[in-house]
């Protein structure tokens, strides 16, 4: 019973936060803005690249996504969502490297969906998607985390960038 219901959370905050990222808001977006938008012209051999580049980079950025899922789940405990975060200060995998790699998988997803459809709008979203992370991230995320964690996230902040990956992994003080 007890993995169901930890299933459940773990499906509730993905459908309500990353699904309608990626898929409701770029859908509604494509149609709203249709007539600002662009497309690749069919048949062209850069239409047929950028389609398959585009699927590859979305699922990389699923992969990582996914990855990410595991980890909060695992190591930290709890969900992607605000109202069921972690217990745990996750540092380990992608997180040894970047602070956010969610948001960076969510961010690749978005170019990688923008790069298959050949659509101006959706890479628009995918940076405002961006800049609104970063926004959130500076003014509630990251001080939320200081409060629950104290120190060891500070020394995990001091350590590892927030967007630009480190080039070797990051390994806490206390091992």
């Amino acid at each position: 019973m007890r993995e169901t219901i930890t299933l459940l959370r773990h499906l509730v905050a993905i459908l309500v936060l990353p699904f309608v990222m990626v898929v409701i808001v770029p859908r509604w977006i494509l149609r709203a803005w249709s007539v600002w938008d662009t497309r690749w012209i069919g048949g062209t051999v850069a239409a047929a690249f950028a389609h398959g580049a585009g699927i590859v980079i979305f699922l990389c950025g699923l992969a990582l996504f996914t990855w990410c899922v595991s980890l909060f789940a695992r190591v930290g405990q709890g969900t992607l969502a605000p109202w069921d975060p972690t217990r745990r200060l996750v540092a380990v995998g992608p997180y040894q490297y970047v602070r956010n790699p969610m948001i960076t998988a969510v961010v690749t997803m978005l170019i990688g969906e923008a790069l298959h459809l050949g659509s101006r709008v959706v890479a628009v979203w995918a940076v405002t998607f961006l800049v609104l992370n970063h926004i959130y991230f500076t003014l509630l995320e990251e001080p939320g985390l200081e409060r629950r964690f104290g120190a060891a996230y500070a020394e995990y902040k001091a350590a590892v960038p927030r967007w630009i990956p480190r080039s070797t992994p990051w390994q806490s003080s206390d091992g």
